[in-house]
Formats: structure tokens, sequence, C-alpha cells
């Protein structure tokens, strides 16, 4: 049995070692190093990645119950209203050609980010870790988790893996010459337009080209500073403000809003290209139908 003094010093030496808030010194802009795999460090966004990652493959398994069945069970039935909610306002966006191959990436982008962001705001993430030693008489605040998007690291690889399935779909669905002509080609009805006219329009397309490829290089960029900004402002406010219930109220409803916009955006960028001719394929068929009617009524 341990002593009650020897109790007392060990409590002070865990104090004196671990902080139970950072609100002094807010979550550190750098994730942390905690150990090395090799020439690889492992830092504590990485660790709080892997954890979600591993705690969503095992919360899905555990509501559905095992393999999903024709009738549904009812964490199976949660489930499923999820996803379809998500599709309903996903796949109007994206087009029903690509609806199919770009769902599930999406589906699993929005409910990855939106969890990321809602451990961020869990006790002890980003809050909880050692102060060590640093320059000019300064201690180092460096937490054992934090948040895997209050990380560039972490929305920069998001941004980038989405871009590379977005040109996965767009070459798929649409085709490498169907893309240019749609960055690059005349758009004009050369029927409709004199000659000198719409030839000249080929010049005018091409720089709006050269513009929106300018603009397709900086949506990484984009899409990863936004999203690592609000957490990273939100959590540090929250460790500021000790937590104070209003707040923490409204960084529940940005994470909310940071993965459905991330989600969108991926969505929009698929859905510019891929979604092309849909609403004319829609309005074939129904004049199709129509004319149909009509011919058939005697």
């Amino acid at each position: 049995m341990l002593s009650v003094r020897k109790l007392g010093l060990l409590a002070s030496l865990l104090a004196s070692v671990l902080t139970a808030s950072a609100s002094e010194s807010g979550l550190p802009p750098k994730a942390e190093p905690l150990f090395h795999l090799g020439p690889l460090p492992i830092t504590n966004s990485m660790l709080t990645t892997w954890l979600v990652s591993i705690a969503l493959v095992l919360a899905v398994r555990f509501i559905i119950g095992g393999r999903p069945t024709l009738v549904p069970s009812r964490g199976q039935a949660v489930i499923e209203g999820i996803l379809d909610g998500i599709k309903g306002i996903v796949e109007p966006i994206v087009g029903k050609k690509a609806a199919a191959t770009a769902l599930p990436f999406l589906l699993c982008l929005f409910i990855f980010i939106l969890v990321q962001n809602w451990t961020g705001l869990l006790p002890g993430v980003g809050s909880v870790g050692l102060r060590l030693p640093g320059g000019n008489d300064h201690e180092v605040f460096k937490p054992f988790i934090r948040s895997g998007n209050a990380d560039m690291n972490g929305t920069v690889a998001l941004a980038l893996i989405s871009m590379v399935v977005w040109l996965y779909v767009i070459l798929r669905f649409v085709g490498p010459k169907a893309v240019l002509h749609e960055l690059f080609g005349n758009k004009a009805d050369k029927r409709e337009i004199p000659l000198p006219i719409y030839y000249f329009l080929f010049l005018i397309f091409f720089f709006v080209g050269l513009v929106e490829v300018i603009s397709i290089c900086i949506r990484p960029v984009s899409l990863s500073f936004r999203l690592f900004g609000n957490v990273f402002g939100g959590e540090n406010l929250l460790h500021g403000t000790s937590f104070i219930f209003p707040f923490y109220f409204l960084e529940l409803l940005i994470g909310l809003v940071q993965a459905l916009v991330f989600t969108l955006l991926v969505s929009v960028y698929i859905g510019l290209i891929c979604n092309h001719g849909d609403d004319h394929e829609d309005r074939a068929v129904s004049d199709h139908e129509s004319l149909e009617g009509s011919t058939a009524t005697p």
C-alpha cells in the first residue's frame, strides 16, 4: 500500500508533467511527433486519424450487427437512413452517370471529416499532454492526441485525395477528349453566329480554359486551408475560453457545416463536368414520351 505522502508526491509529479487543460497556450500549430517507425515520424494527429478510422469501422459493424440483411435491423436502418440522406443531397449535383462511382467516396469523405471535426471537441483531445522545456526559458506544450483536421498535413492529404478521385471520375465517365473540349473547346454554335466571330471565339475560350486550369490547381489549396483554418481556429477558441457551452455548441455546428461544405465542393467539381447532358437527356426522354402519347391518341 502506498502511503499518503507517496500518493501526494506522485500526484504532484503528474501535475507537473501532465496538463488537464491547454487554455493558457492553446493548441500548437504544428503536430508533434510521438515516436518513429523507422524514418517516418508518427505525430499526434496521425494517431488520432488512425483511431478515428478504426472506431468508424468498428462502430458501423457494431450498429449493423454483422452483415447487412435484406430486411434491415434497427441499426442497419439508421445507417441506411443517414446514407440515403447524404445521397439525396449529393446525387443531383454529381449527376446520374457518375453517381454510382462517386457516391461511396463522397459518403465516406463526409462522415470521416465530420467525426474528425467532432473528435477534436472531446475532453483531452489537444489539451492533455506534456510540458517540455523549450528555448529562451519557455515551455513547449506537446499534446498526446489532437484532431487530424487541426493539422495542415491532414487537410492537404484529404484535398489531394479528393482531386485524384475527381480526375479519375471525370476521365472515366466523360473521357479525355470531352474534358479538353470542356476546358478549351469552342462552345458556340457555328450555325448561329458569323464565321469570323466563331473562329475568334476559339482564342477567347482557350484563354478561359487557361484560367479554369489555374482555378483547378488552386482547389486543393482552398479546400485544405478552409477546413484547417476553421477547425484549428475553433479549437483554439474553445481552449482559450475554457470550453464555454455556447462556443462548444457553435463548434459542433461548424464541424458539421465544414464537413458538408468540403463534400459539396468536391461534388460540384465532379458535377461541373460529369453532370452535363443529364437535363438534356431527361428533357429528350420526356419529349419523346409526350410525342408517343400524342401519336397514340386517336
